[in-house]
């Protein structure tokens, strides 16, 4: 078994526990995200809310990623619709 096999076999059990946080708190880090941007955005004058709101996007597209990963349930949950994103 070569070094990265090691490395993957030693991560695997933290990327399990991750994907499971990120499926249970979603919500709060996507929500977490939208009161960032809009913090930086209003403290930069507005001039760089594309440049924010891409960065926020991917971070939300990653988000989304880990919680899905292992094929589970939504980030967020059903009785609580996610914020629109404002482009």
């Amino acid at each position: 078994m070569g070094l990265m096999d090691n490395l993957k076999a030693r991560l695997e059990p933290a990327e399990d526990k991750v994907s499971g946080l990120a499926q249970q708190h979603g919500h709060k880090v996507t929500h977490g995200l939208d009161k960032a941007a809009k913090v930086v955005d209003e403290k930069t004058g507005h001039k760089c809310s594309d440049k924010i709101q891409t960065g926020t996007g991917k971070a939300k597209d990653a988000m989304d990623r880990l919680a899905h990963k292992d094929g589970g349930g939504a980030a967020s949950p059903p009785d609580i619709p996610a914020p629109p994103r404002t482009s």
